[in-house]
């Protein structure tokens, strides 16, 4: 039986990390013995998480912020001394409508969260990452990165943006051995989920449990994605059994594309 995945000592960032699939990351790699710095916009989730995750460094930022991205680096490159592991996980889901009802500035905010984020944190961390020996960058992207999604242009155009940064990335900084990834979770067991499938029960008039059971149908599993899949999926990316993978995009989906 092979050992569980280590990765002591390795210095780690995470965007978002405060909740959701990014504090699922983050616990994974604390517990996997790497030194953890998260950033959040939320006061309320990083103040709750100091009482529980004392390992965790901590910092308010918004990411879409070149000025806030900046703050957040100076403090985390300070306190760990370096970095080896970017994870751009801040995201949001987006307006769900029909394009012609989608305001403008919906659209630009999701662009600035999802993938301008993904961008200045990127940006910042390359000198660091060019210092390290186990350099590597996970973007969470989306099967929506893959796939059409009515009602929701705006995250699925986001999402497929990230992908071209990613593969565009990982050739551009393979010859400083640092590898970029980019994991497509599916339909995730998450608060963020939820309200996405109220969302669209109400445009399309039906009720929430309908929805829902709509959407599982196009799911080869018939299930949801548990957090902790896609915090082990990171986990590999940055591990040494992961060093000779870059430019791929990852989807754990439970199957969605496999129906499509």
């Amino acid at each position: 039986m092979k050992k569980p995945i280590t990765l002591k000592g390795a210095r780690v960032m995470v965007s978002a990390g405060a909740s959701g699939i990014g504090l699922a990351i983050a616990r994974a790699f604390d517990t996997a013995g790497a030194q953890v710095h998260i950033c959040d916009i939320s006061d309320t989730a990083l103040s709750t998480l100091r009482d529980v995750a004392p390992n965790f460094g901590m910092f308010k930022a918004d990411v879409s912020d070149p000025d806030e991205v900046n703050s957040w680096f100076d403090h985390a490159l300070h306190a760990m001394g370096g970095l080896d592991v970017l994870i751009n996980n801040a995201g949001i889901a987006g307006p769900t409508a029909g394009i012609e009802k989608i305001a403008i500035d919906e659209w630009d905010r999701t662009m600035a969260v999802n993938v301008r984020s993904q961008f200045l944190c990127s940006r910042r961390a390359i000198g660091s990452l060019k210092e390290s020996n186990r350099a590597t960058i996970i973007n969470l992207s989306s099967v929506a990165g893959r796939i059409g999604y009515p009602l929701r242009c705006a995250y699925a155009a986001s999402k497929w943006a990230v992908i071209g940064m990613t593969q565009s990335l990982a050739i551009e900084l393979g010859e400083h051995d640092i590898t970029v990834n980019a994991i497509l979770p599916g339909i995730v067991e998450s608060e963020r989920v939820n309200k996405v499938v109220s969302a669209k029960a109400l445009v399309k008039s039906i009720p929430e449990a309908q929805m829902r059971a709509e959407i599982l149908e196009n799911v080869a599993l018939h299930r949801m994605v548990p957090m902790e899949h896609i915090a082990d999926t990171a986990l590999f990316l940055a591990s040494p059994a992961g060093r000779s993978v870059t430019g791929q995009s990852m989807n754990i989906c439970a199957g969605v594309q496999a129906l499509k």
